[in-house]
């Protein structure tokens, strides 16, 4: 089941769910996909089984709402503040190469990069047995929804940015219930913008590099992702095709386990806060800036996976300059 969220004139919020290759169907009397992931969480009932109950009220025109702009993020908070972008690197079979293109190749054990060694360690402890613990992976922050840009809708890079640059990942999108429990509605495609030519100068800077926004969806693939994911990510300029290149995703091309993944994230108490919403990006091998292609204001970055619905879209925009004091009080 696909799950998505629609803009409505008078504010409101359509969800609209279907199975590939079928209309979108609006579920009656739905709020929000927030408000039905949190209906299932805290009853201890399905996703699926929820919007059984309620029905659906009549088709949805989902390429209509594309062309207009209406499509939401899939999944959105009440209060943007309690929903947290996050993500892990290095996770793919193949990053280890990407990543280590940017900063300095090693040539023996002993000169291995920062990125080297910690693939390696995904490599052997990243899909750990049933009860173990397998080992952590780097992770970082993104910030929250404020950052989530919808579907169809920009990607501003900051003023002050070296490069704004594509990466298409897979995303789990969760949901933490009232006593505390994660939950995950299921997976979507998609672009953890990032700054590589900051994160080049030095790995330190990785966190500035990814203190950027990401854009989600438009659909969620309720339910568990499949093992072998294929997807394929271009960028166009004026129109036409500048890159293009297909990405793997899914645990038969990971390093990593996303149960593993999950554990890292989730075992911070921060993160378990009732309430809260959050969409973690897994990771990705493939990206423009690793085969020489520098971006630029005005580029549409799209990305699509079989199986995960709708193409994500967004276009490329350099934000205003700003300077910024701190007064004192």
């Amino acid at each position: 089941m696909l799950m998505s969220q629609i803009r409505n004139e008078d504010g409101s919020i359509t969800v609209a769910i279907r199975e590939e290759g079928e209309p979108g169907r609006a579920v009656r009397g739905a709020r929000s996909a927030y408000a039905l992931a949190l209906e299932a969480a805290n009853s201890g009932r399905t996703l699926a089984d929820i919007v059984t109950a309620r029905g659906v009220a009549g088709v949805v025109d989902l390429q209509a709402a594309s062309a207009e702009g209406r499509f939401l993020p899939p999944i959105t908070h009440p209060d943007p503040a309690h929903l947290h972008l996050t993500g892990t690197g290095l996770t793919h079979l193949g990053s280890a190469a990407t990543r280590d293109a940017m900063h300095a190749s090693a040539k023996d054990e002993a000169d291995m990069t920062d990125s080297m060694k910690m693939f390696r360690m995904g490599l052997e402890g990243g899909k750990p047995k049933p009860g173990e613990t397998g080992v952590q992976p780097e992770w970082f922050y993104k910030g929250n929804g404020l950052q989530l840009a919808a579907p169809g809708g920009d990607l501003v890079s900051p003023s002050f940015a070296a490069d704004g640059g594509e990466e298409p990942e897979m995303a789990g999108i969760y949901v933490i219930a009232e006593n505390g429990q994660p939950f995950r509605l299921g997976f979507a495609v998609a672009n953890e913008f990032s700054d590589h030519v900051t994160e080049r100068v030095n790995y330190l800077f990785l966190a500035h590099s990814k203190l950027r926004p990401a854009s989600v969806g438009p659909e969620i693939r309720i339910g568990n992702a499949p093992s072998d994911i294929r997807g394929t990510s271009r960028i166009l300029r004026n129109g036409a095709v500048l890159w293009e290149k297909p990405f793997l995703s899914g645990e038969a091309n990971m390093s990593h386990s996303f149960a593993n993944l999950e554990h890292h994230h989730f075992k911070y108490a921060l993160f378990r806060t009732p309430g809260d919403v959050h969409v973690h990006m897994f990771g990705t091998a493939t990206l423009s800036f690793g085969d020489g292609v520098r971006t630029q204001a005005g580029d549409l970055f799209e990305m699509e996976a079989e199986g995960f619905g709708l193409p994500l879209r967004n276009r490329l925009v350099v934000g205003a300059e700003q300077v910024v004091t701190v007064g004192v009080l």
